[in-house]
């Protein structure tokens, strides 16, 4: 359906108002819309779990391209005209649930699926962690806040690199594809966008089974960012100094290293020279 551009469906009295408290602003900028899928690239043999289709302008574009779109909206001033809009199309699927309530292989039917998303900036980081959870997409796109997708996709050492790019980068490579200008949204949100691209590793550094206590380690890490690992280690694993120190010697680190400057893989040797438990979870 398509007898109407994103612009002038966002100018529609017509169409339920964006929600405040849901964090909506709609993409209306046609270019970002086909950024987004030529980022995903999924083919017709693809199923594509959109997350907050909004009024449609990109479940239009991915149900171009996807061989079927399984769309799952929260509002439910918008599932009724997301479902009326769909209505005669045979690949698209709305789901009226919180996306977080809702395994997203379960929502695909499928262990093979691809996700998509202009996410609400309040909830950027739950649904992140929620769509790499396993079974995880074979790729996944999201249209978030540009700082955090600088923060997902910073090395180590950065000045933005913290407990999240550790965390994402631990089970996934993530690339900053595009910035977006406030102007593509209507309404405009205060802060630029920016579209994110996340592709689960096939060698993560952490095993599912250890994947909390993995992050839970890492944040009590970078609560401590600027210690040295030594006090660091003393601190979340309640040890004293030599017990500390023989940890970091069978992880194979530098006890005067600071969180900042440790990959994903050397957090892993750490949690795995603890006991593979963070102190929270002993």
């Amino acid at each position: 359906m398509r007898d109407r551009n994103p612009r002038d469906r966002a100018r529609d009295p017509s169409l339920p108002r964006p929600r405040k408290r849901l964090g909506q602003h709609f993409l209306v900028d046609r270019r970002v819309l086909e950024r987004i899928a030529d980022a995903l690239a999924p083919t017709s043999a693809d199923t594509v779990v959109e997350i907050g289709p909004g009024r449609g302008a990109l479940t239009d574009v991915l149900a171009a391209r996807a061989g079927r779109v399984v769309a799952i909206e929260l509002d439910h001033d918008l599932v009724p005209y997301l479902r009326e809009r769909y209505a005669a199309a045979g690949n698209v699927e709305v789901i009226e649930r919180d996306v977080l309530d809702l395994a997203l292989a379960d929502a695909a039917g499928t262990p093979d699926f691809l996700v998509a998303g202009n996410v609400p900036y309040y909830i950027t980081t739950p649904i992140l962690f929620h769509a790499l959870a396993s079974p995880r997409p074979r790729r996944a796109v999201f249209l978030v806040q540009r700082e955090v997708a600088e923060r997902v996709a910073a090395p180590p050492g950065s000045k933005t690199y913290g407990a999240l790019s550790v965390n994402v980068q631990a089970v996934a490579t993530a690339e900053l594809v595009a910035r977006v200008p406030a102007r593509a949204f209507r309404p405009a949100p205060s802060v630029e966008s920016a579209v994110l691209r996340v592709t689960p590793r096939a060698d993560p550094a952490v095993p599912p089974p250890l994947e909390e206590s993995y992050r839970r380690l890492v944040q009590d890490a970078f609560g401590l960012r600027r210690k040295q690992l030594r006090r660091v280690v003393r601190m979340v694993a309640r040890v004293d100094a030599e017990r500390a120190d023989a940890i970091l010697a069978l992880a194979g680190l530098d006890a005067e290293l600071r969180p900042e400057s440790l990959s994903p893989e050397e957090f892993a040797r750490l949690l795995a020279a603890m006991g593979g438990v963070s102190a929270r979870g002993s």
